[in-house]
């Protein structure tokens, strides 16, 4: 599901977009290195923990916004390159620039008589671009789930039954509350999945305090730990965190990321430590607290609890003990400047190969001729051409890669292919799209424009795979034999379809092969005497009607048609079902066991039934059920003295509600 959700996202991108995301994923490697160095670099010279904590985030922020930064930076500089290239005067200036390169034998692999298209199409980190972009959106896919994940299950616990607090404690919360300068409402909630007070909720927060800190604190402890929480609440943390879960989301394949993170969430706790010790002024029993909660450790990562965090430097900073000596600074500013100087230079070396083609840029708009060149100028160049200089011999790997970037385009043509986009015709050569490829396909009918030859080709829809369908006797469009090819049917399935018995079109074909349908799962059905069409095969696999569900089926002497077996596991009616109400005595129709079974009678309530004394048919059984008819019922109606009437008339008395309670009525 993850990788066919990965791939239509990579149709929805232009092979522009595509390629400017993967080199904003790849420069954001040095640019989250340079950035964490930064931030690394100004935390050490930083002393309070709240500064070190703004400052990170900060960085995190700048760590999200360069990726987006260089994608529309790269999209805009594409858009401007296209449209240089595509302007009346930029094809003048380049006729004549490359008559006079080829003049002058120019042999250099960058000059300007390669075209645009070819110096496009043939640069290697191109071809890598597409993987990379599809490797990061399944990351992204697989993170997305387990935070959702995460959430739900944090949800979950989250609703489970809490009770309230003490009055003793409650009275320590709002007291609290008030002298740190809350205003939110707060609900604080005794609960037992939790060995450590926390905070969960954004809007709504609630204070979760377990039976361990209840019961293994002290009042002074308590207190401090309950500020702890509500410092938390008041600094707006559990957004933060959201946002950090955000960022780790998308750019986790950078190792910066993690440990900006893992430093924020440390500074976090430092910050919180400090509001609550200046709110509470016990620093001594709160750090008895922690050491406490660590060995109560357990909380969810997207809940803000008392025991995060590193114990040991947590509560030697709580106690003043010590603090990071100028030597460690030191050591943190000279790794942080390595670390950037590394990143600039890795940086410098990605810009290079991004903007190959920038170079050729200039030198195209170099090499046009000069606004105050007379009219005879032109006429040099075609001489030239005609003839190349003995001094520089023109090579024949560059005549060969010359001739191959006017081939390639000249074949598109031919085989009928013209008014091409530069987009489109980068894609096609990264997708190895040729002239023969397409005239193969126009011999077996069909006549792609360029997005469609694109698709089909990355698909991997060969002549050969079309001209096998149209042998089985299929005639798809372009549409269907990317929808065939997507779902991986071929001629070989479809000919194993017929001689099941189907003649399914090529919709059904497709609708069969999503849903699993196999030639032997037909052929199953079909010996199990089922009368099929294709429309009901589809129906069976999606109800997961097997062979072995109707073998238990006949086994106990039941016979269901296609229509009655989807019917039948529509509504649960099982082998097992049917066993035990046969044992009661009944012979159930298969109309008899669904209607049975849509009203949930189960073989416990007709047994209450034959318990009370009545001889019950399956349509009494039915309409009792309808009618709530409970052996609780006929127990009060023969407390009212009504204790031979017959299952009709208890029906119509809890028709009429004669026997209900005022309550009730």
């Amino acid at each position: 599901m993850t990788g066919t959700m990965t791939k239509e996202m990579m149709n929805w991108l232009s092979p522009t977009a595509m390629q400017s995301l993967g080199w904003a994923l790849l420069h954001f490697l040095w640019q989250g290195t340079a950035l964490a160095a930064l931030a690394a670099a100004a935390m050490a010279l930083c002393r309070r923990a709240s500064s070190r904590y703004l400052l990170a985030v900060a960085a995190l922020v700048l760590m999200l916004l360069a990726p987006l930064a260089t994608f529309f930076y790269a999209q805009q500089h594409s858009g401007v390159a296209d449209a240089a290239k595509s302007s009346p005067l930029a094809a003048a200036a380049w006729s004549t620039a490359r008559g006079r390169d080829e003049a002058s034998g120019a042999i250099h692999q960058s000059s300007s008589d390669r075209s645009f298209i070819e110096r496009s199409a043939i640069a290697p980190s191109l071809d890598a671009l597409p993987w990379l972009v599809e490797a990061w959106l399944l990351g992204v896919a697989f993170f997305s789930l387990r935070s959702a994940g995460g959430f739900l299950l944090l949800e979950r616990e989250r609703r489970r039954q809490s009770s309230v607090v003490n009055p003793r404690v409650l009275e320590i919360c709002y007291t609290l509350q008030d002298r740190i300068g809350l205003n939110r409402v707060i609900a604080y909630c005794e609960c037992e999945w939790l060995q450590a007070p926390a905070v969960i909720g954004w809007f709504r927060p609630v204070v979760f305090l377990p039976v361990t800190a209840l019961t293994g604190l002290s009042e002074e402890q308590l207190e401090v730990v309950i500020a702890h929480e509500l410092a938390h609440i008041q600094r707006l943390d559990p957004f933060v965190n959201v946002f950090q879960v955000c960022v780790e989301t998308l750019l986790f394949y950078h190792p910066a990321v993690w440990w900006l993170n893992r430093r924020i969430r440390a500074e976090r706790e430092h910050c919180c430590d400090d509001m609550a010790v200046a709110l509470c002024g016990n620093a001594v029993e709160y750090a008895r607290a922690l050491t406490l909660m660590e060995e109560w450790r357990s909380a969810p990562v997207f809940a803000m609890a008392a025991n995060r965090g590193p114990l040991t430097e947590r509560i030697v900073r709580v106690l003043g003990l010590k603090t990071l000596g100028a030597g460690m600074r030191g050591i943190g500013l000279t790794g942080s400047i390595l670390c950037l100087g590394a990143a600039l230079i890795a940086g410098n070396a990605l810009l290079g190969m991004t903007h190959p083609t920038s170079a050729h840029a200039g030198t195209f708009w170099q090499a046009a001729p000069k606004p105050a060149a007379s009219a005879a100028q032109p006429a040099a160049p075609s001489a030239a051409t005609s003839k190349p200089s003995p001094a520089h011999p023109q090579s024949s790997e560059q005549a060969a890669a010359n001739s191959s970037a006017s081939s390639y385009v000249d074949g598109m043509k031919a085989a009928g292919l013209g008014d091409l986009t530069v987009d489109q015709l980068i894609a096609l050569k990264i997708q190895d799209v040729t002239p023969e490829y397409l005239r193969d396909l126009h011999e077996q009918g069909l006549h792609p424009d360029a997005n469609n030859l694109i698709e089909m080709r990355v698909q991997g829809i060969t002549p050969e795979y079309v001209r096998d369908l149209r042998a089985s006797g299929l005639n798809p469009d372009q549409d269907q034999l990317i929808a065939l090819k997507v779902q991986d049917a071929d001629a070989e399935y479809y000919r194993g379809l017929k001689e099941a018995g189907l003649q399914p079109d090529i919709n059904q074909i497709i609708a069969l092969k999503v849903q699993g349908v196999t030639p032997e799962y037909v052929r199953e059905l079909r010996a199990a005497g089922l009368t099929l069409t294709a429309d009901k095969v589809i129906a069976l696999k999606v109800q997961d009607v097997s062979p072995e569900y109707l073998k238990g089926m006949h086994d106990q002497g039941i016979d269901p048609r296609a229509d009655d077996a989807i019917a039948m596991k529509v509504q649960d009616v099982t082998p097992e079902y049917v066993r035990a109400i046969q044992a009661l005595g009944f012979k159930p129709s298969v109309n008899e066991l669904i209607g049975m079974k849509a009203q949930d009678v189960t073989p416990e309530y007709i047994k209450a039934l034959q318990s009370a004394g009545y001889k019950v048919s399956i349509n009494d059984i039915i309409s009792a059920k309808v009618q709530d008819v409970t052996p609780e019922f006929i127990e009060r109606a023969k407390q009212h003295g009504f204790k031979d009437l017959s299952l009709q008339k208890l029906i119509q008395l809890r028709q009429l509600g004669i026997l209900d309670s005022k309550a009730d009525i």
